[in-house]
């Protein structure tokens, strides 16, 4: 099953929560877990950012909301229990406890306010089921895919020199070919919209990777890949990389799959994805920080 919003975290959590005694929040995450029968690899899950379980940031934030709403209170670091109204609230027997339901509260009518959040009772869509993070990662991979889909329209438009200039900064910039010049030496002209060549794994040396990167709109398909496979043995080549602005069949990689040598494929939308993690070929307009209250500032000693 799906991993279930924060909101529909509430009511279970309240309910966990029902015994009154004083509960830790990892606690509470494990039991939850279990009672939605979530698969290790669904409790697993991270943020985009990679830094929070999802499940877990979602029931950290129905806590939360819950605690705005006075149904929670927190006790310690890490741990909180049910409040009288917490306990008034299961009484009423809801089917779902959400902002609708909170919403009878002051207290979380003032947080809602503050957070300039609607108020008004109206029925919740998508948007309104993401905790903060999630919104924020999913505006973020929003303007990511739009950027990465911009560049490969600018490569595409471009002439081939500057295709041949960004594979090459590309590389230098994951660490392979030494410097730029070196790789620049290193990778040349093929004639056909693309570019080969053979290229320093390491800065000393050790092995070399066959390159070819070819600016297509077309999908590359076995032959080609067959191709690249002979060039490798004439080069004494083990290892290749193929680049191509379109994408890859799925007998091309099926083929690269199962030969010895190492061709690793990367089609248009991974090479805009790494052009991006490397600042290739874009550029910087805003940095945001995500902070948090750090609790043990305000811990005595």
């Amino acid at each position: 099953m799906p991993i279930p919003d924060y909101q529909a975290i509430m009511l279970p959590l309240l309910r966990f929560a029902g015994d009154g005694i004083e509960h830790s929040l990892r606690d509470a995450i494990e039991s939850l877990a279990a009672e939605f029968k979530l698969s290790d690899g669904e409790r697993r899950e991270l943020l985009t950012s990679d830094q929070q379980e999802v499940f877990a940031n979602r029931v950290g934030w129905a806590r939360t909301y819950m605690k705005k709403a006075g149904l929670l209170r927190s006790t310690r670091r890490g741990f909180f229990q049910i409040t009288e109204r917490g306990q008034a609230a299961l009484v009423q027997k809801a089917a779902r406890i959400d902002s609708r339901f909170l919403n009878q509260y002051q207290e979380f009518r003032a947080f809602r306010a503050l957070r300039k959040l609607p108020t008004n009772g109206e029925p919740e869509d998508d948007e309104q089921t993401r905790t903060p993070e999630e919104a924020l990662e999913r505006a973020y991979q929003s303007l990511r895919t739009d950027l990465a889909a911009d560049l490969l329209t600018q490569i595409k438009q471009n002439p081939p020199a500057l295709f041949e200039r960004l594979v090459v900064e590309l590389l230098v910039k994951m660490g392979y070919g030494g410097s730029r010049k070196d790789a620049g030496r290193a990778i040349g002209k093929s004639g056909d919209e693309g570019i080969d060549g053979i290229i320093k794994e390491d800065k000393l040396g050790l092995d070399v990777i066959y390159i070819q990167a070819k600016r297509w709109e077309h999908t590359v398909g076995r032959p080609e890949i067959q191709k690249f496979a002979g060039a490798l043995q004439g080069q004494r080549a083990r290892k290749g990389i193929f680049i191509t602005t379109s994408d890859f069949s799925r007998d091309a990689h099926d083929y690269a799959s199962r030969i010895d040598s190492k061709i690793v494929l990367i089609d248009g939308e991974q090479l805009a994805q790494m052009l991006i993690d490397h600042n290739v070929g874009v550029a910087v307009i805003a940095n945001y920080e995500i902070k948090r209250v750090d609790l043990d500032y305000f811990t005595e000693p």
